[in-house]
């Protein structure tokens, strides 16, 4: 049996593909196994094969290959809702050249790949793949992420089967098709007991832990704001900082030339925290300040910890601005807009929710009962019956 995954080559959609592979290969073969036993008859195949088509992507090249997926690029476009004349002459040539090359190149590796079932994440970068696949009849499965789909996904919905929800008030899909799953987070991110994490970073009992987490890629702007007010912070609170790999040597010169050496034990600087390193930094942290991607909001419940979020302005169809305020509608956390987040006034909303204990324990509450921690697992599960039905229907 053969998966092929799909997506728009971003970590918001390489990191839950990689979730739900490796839930699936954690229980394909007691799935197998139950199975047999229940219609009698032995499976033809026991064993699923991953594969991935998409665009270039080092970063989730990178990632793929570690849980063993075989690799294929492919080209793909996408279209600018914002209008210059560069932009229109570039959406011309992405619909009209490297679009209708991709579903060529995708139509070509899928016919001779023949996989059972494509799981798409969505995003432009999966069009070709998908479009591809529903010519050759092979059933797509589609997850939106974000509480507003955006336009590609909009799109392919029209060629999947079922479609894969995080938000429960999910528009522009039919409601026949969407089941509710909750974004994939890596399960490995909840395992990382407290005493051993802030062990790992050097943390002490005397300051909250305060994580400012700015995405993958870290966020200038974010930085730029925390390194104004650093040593200030650092009088009543210790930082975990992931400030990205393309900042970490200007920030790591800043810091250095700002800080007192007694201020250095509580500031800890990372450029990109790779997942041992990200899931004690969730487990060690009092709060979590974060951009509002799917991702992150999804895992930040999943590990039940408070925490204000900063939407990205330039997001697509301000989909952070949505899924931000959706989820501090529950009481999980606070919005910070970037046009408000002044380092000064951060810093006094750092110092009342601190000063608030009660408030603190309500978030942490209400992000745990938002979190669908095993969205992966649910996603996984139903793929894999899928695959045994069809299968078992074949015969």
């Amino acid at each position: 049996m053969k998966i092929l995954f799909t997506g728009g080559g971003s970590g918001g959609h390489i990191l839950p593909i990689v979730a739900v592979a490796r839930e699936i290969r954690a229980s394909m073969f007691e799935e197998f196994k139950l199975w047999e036993e229940e219609t009698k008859k032995p499976l033809k195949e026991k064993r699923i094969d991953f594969f991935y088509l998409g665009p270039k992507d080092e970063f989730g090249r990178l990632l793929l290959t570690q849980e063993g997926i075989k690799i294929k690029q492919t080209l793909a476009g996408k279209v600018r809702r914002y209008l210059t004349f560069q932009s229109f002459f570039q959406n011309i040539f992405d619909v009209f050249i490297k679009i209708p090359i991709g579903i060529i190149q995708s139509f070509t590796y899928i016919f001779f790949l023949s996989p059972d079932v494509i799981f798409s994440k969505g995003g432009f970068g999966s069009i070709p793949t998908v479009i591809a696949g529903w010519l050759l009849g092979t059933p797509i499965f589609l997850h939106e992420a974000d509480v507003m789909p955006g336009m590609a996904n909009r799109f392919l919905a029209i060629f999947s089967r079922e479609i894969f929800v995080s938000f429960r008030k999910t528009p522009y899909f039919k409601e026949k098709k969407m089941l509710l799953a909750g974004n994939p987070i890596r399960r490995e991110l909840l395992e990382s007991p407290v005493p051993e994490a802030k062990k790992f970073f050097k943390l002490t009992d005397e300051k909250p832990v305060v994580f400012i987490l700015g995405g993958s890629q870290g966020s200038q702007r974010i930085n730029d704001k925390i390194l104004e007010i650093l040593p200030k912070l650092l009088e009543e609170f210790q930082l975990i900082h992931q400030c990205g790999e393309k900042n970490f040597k200007e920030v790591r010169a800043e810091t250095t030339a700002m800080l007192k050496i007694e201020q250095e034990k509580n500031y800890h600087l990372f450029s990109f925290l790779k997942e041992q390193e990200l899931k004690r930094a969730y487990a060690a942290c009092d709060l979590v300040v974060s951009r509002a991607g799917a991702g992150s909001i999804f895992e930040i419940a999943a590990v039940g910890k408070p925490s204000i979020l900063i939407p990205l302005p330039e997001s697509a169809q301000r989909h952070q601005f949505k899924n931000a305020y959706a989820y501090s509608a529950t009481g999980a956390a606070l919005v910070l807009e970037e046009e408000l987040f002044t380092p000064h006034f951060f810093l006094e909303k750092l110092r009342h929710l601190f000063s608030q204990p009660e408030e603190l324990e309500n978030m942490r509450n209400a992000a745990r009962q938002f979190s669908k921690p095993f969205a992966a697992k649910t996603i996984a599960g139903y793929i894999i019956a899928y695959l045994l039905n069809k299968q078992f229907v074949s015969e």
